[in-house]
C-alpha cells in the first residue's frame, strides 16, 4: 500500500507540468478518447516504479501495450481518469492505481493531484482519505441524495427520467472524482453507464471497504463489465430498479 500511494503521488503530481498549460496537445485515440502527452508520461513513470520493484507483475493500463507477469498480480493503471476535464483545465481529475490477484482487486488508490486529496484502500483495512478512516454515507433513499455521473449523454433516456422522479439530485461531478465522494460521505451514489476496467479497479475494493456496495448496472459484483455503480449500499437496490 506504501508503494501504491508514493507511486500514485509521483504520477499524479507528474501530470502538473502540463495541467492549466497553453500548449497543451490533445489527440484523439482510434476509439474515439483523448490522449495527452501527460498521460502517456504518467503511465511510463508508473510502469518503471512497478517494473522496479515488483519485476514479476503484470501491468495493464489505458495507454500502452499490456505487460504480462508470472507472480499472478496485476497492476492496473488509469494515468489520468477524466482526461477531457485535464485538458479543459477542470480540476477533477485523478491518477488510478490498482493491485489485483486471484480474490479480485486487493488495493486501490485514487490521487486527485490538482486537489492533492487521495483516498485509499486494501482490502480487509479500511478506507482513508488523506490519512483517516473514511465512511460511506447513511442516508437511506434516493429522495434527497445525491448522485453524481460519468455524463448524461451515457444514459438510456427513461432511466435517467426514473432516477430524477425518486427526488435525487444528480450532479456530472464524474469519472473517480464521483466515487471518491461516495467513499468519503459527500455523495450516495456514482454512477459509470460505459466504462474500461481501469476506470474502475481500484475503486471496488475502495467503495467496498468504506461500507458501500460496487456493482455493474445489472447488480453484478463485478468491475470487468463494462459498466459500474459504487454506492453507499442503502440506496443500491433502488438505483438498480431505475437502471432495470
Amino acid at each position: 500500500m506504501d508503494f501504491a500511494l508514493n507511486a500514485a503521488r509521483q504520477a499524479g503530481n507528474k501530470t502538473l507540468e502540463w495541467f492549466q498549460r497553453d500548449k497543451l496537445s490533445v489527440r484523439t485515440k482510434d476509439d474515439g478518447s483523448p490522449v495527452t502527452a501527460a498521460d502517456i508520461a504518467a503511465e511510463q513513470l508508473l510502469r518503471a516504479l512497478i517494473a522496479s520493484e515488483y519485476p514479476d507483475d503484470a501491468i495493464l493500463g489505458e495507454e500502452l501495450e499490456e505487460t504480462l507477469g508470472s507472480s499472478g498480480r496485476t497492476w492496473i493503471i488509469d494515468p489520468i481518469d477524466g482526461t477531457k476535464a485535464f485538458s479543459h483545465g477542470v480540476p477533477l481529475y485523478a491518477t488510478l492505481l490498482a493491485q489485483v490477484d486471484q480474490h479480485g482487486p486487493a488495493l486501490g488508490v485514487i490521487f486527485l493531484p490538482a486537489l492533492n486529496e487521495c483516498i485509499w484502500a486494501a482490502r480487509g483495512q479500511g478506507a482513508r482519505w488523506n490519512g483517516q478512516l473514511c465512511r460511506v454515507s447513511e442516508h437511506q433513499r434516493l429522495n434527497g441524495g445525491l448522485v453524481c455521473t460519468s455524463g448524461l449523454s451515457y444514459w438510456p433516456p427513461q432511466a435517467f427520467s426514473r432516477v430524477r422522479e425518486t427526488g435525487a439530485r444528480v450532479r456530472t461531478w464524474g469519472d473517480a472524482y464521483g466515487y471518491g465522494l461516495v467513499a468519503t460521505g459527500r455523495a450516495e451514489a456514482m454512477i459509470d453507464p460505459e466504462c474500461a476496467a481501469w476506470d474502475v479497479a481500484p475503486i471496488a475494493v475502495i467503495i467496498k471497504e468504506a461500507g458501500g456496495r460496487f456493482s455493474d448496472v445489472t447488480g453484478v459484483e463485478s468491475w470487468q463489465n463494462g459498466s459500474a455503480l459504487g454506492s453507499n449500499g442503502a440506496v443500491h437496490e433502488e438505483l438498480l430498479q431505475c437502471l432495470s
